[in-house]
């Protein structure tokens, strides 16, 4: 059993390489709406530190290409341009 927070696991996972929302619940066996609020919080965290960085590949949507979120740090329901439901998940990396 590891002692580190599930925060700390996120922050090392994201500096071993890039992932999802989706992909860091599978991973942390957590619900994407938490790994949602725990990358804000791991973001605000990555920021302090000047030798790293919290970078985010924004949601896409699949139909139109509209990628201009206002919060790139949040899985958006539809399309703001063309309705569609069909969004790519944002990809989220410390470096």
């Amino acid at each position: 059993m590891t002692d580190s927070t599930r925060r700390e696991q996120l922050a090392e996972t994201l500096g071993a390489e890039p992932a999802t929302a989706s992909e860091l619940a599978a991973e942390l066996d957590t619900p994407v709406s938490t790994i949602y609020q725990d990358l804000k919080h791991v973001a605000r965290s990555v920021r302090y530190d000047e030798d790293t960085e919290f970078l985010v590949a924004p949601p896409e949507c699949s139909s139109c290409g509209f990628s201009n979120y206002d919060d790139p740090v949040n899985y958006p329901s539809r399309c703001p341009e063309c309705r569609s439901e069909s969004i790519e998940e944002a990809v989220f990396k410390i470096e």
